[in-house]
């Protein structure tokens, strides 16, 4: 079977699986296109079509469980919601920009600005090097300052 015709014929049912697995219409499609991504790179053989429907349902279900573990491990909390919090129109914006930073970077920024713990405390807490600290903030800085001037 071509990969066109195994996407043809299974690419709806996955659909609905994923869909109520992943609980949304959009980590449904990406898994779906993931897991004919692996189908593809790991070319497996299978005993007959009942092997390879099992195989791609179960590698679905579990490319599923995998976005909901990120999604525990890493929440991400809904701008909207966030910047009801904000006094002035322009800390929306900050905000935004702040939301967009690379993990690593926001977290230090947020500690110092808006927590106010000093650079050899947020150290201590995330368990880098006062020198790392300091470059992250450099970093974020920079990043906030070219985002903010963009816009």
């Amino acid at each position: 079977m071509t990969v066109e015709e195994l996407v043809e014929e299974y690419s709806n049912m996955l659909f609905r699986i994923c869909l109520v697995v992943a609980g949304n219409e959009w980590d449904a499609q990406d898994v779906i296109q993931d897991v004919f991504c692996r189908y593809i790179e790991r070319a497996p053989v299978f005993r007959d079509s009942a092997h390879e429907r099992a195989w791609l349902i179960k590698v679905a279900v579990n490319r599923c469980r995998d976005i909901h573990r990120f999604r525990f491990r890493h929440p991400q909390a809904d701008l909207d919601e966030i910047s009801a919090y904000c006094e002035l129109p322009e800390q929306s914006e900050v905000l935004a920009a702040l939301m967009n930073l690379p993990e690593s970077l926001k977290s230090v920024i947020y500690l110092h600005y808006i927590e106010g713990y000093k650079t050899a405390e947020i150290a201590d807490m995330m368990g880098i090097s006062l020198n790392a600290v300091k470059k992250r903030l450099e970093r974020g800085r920079k990043a906030l300052r070219l985002t903010l001037s963009d816009e």
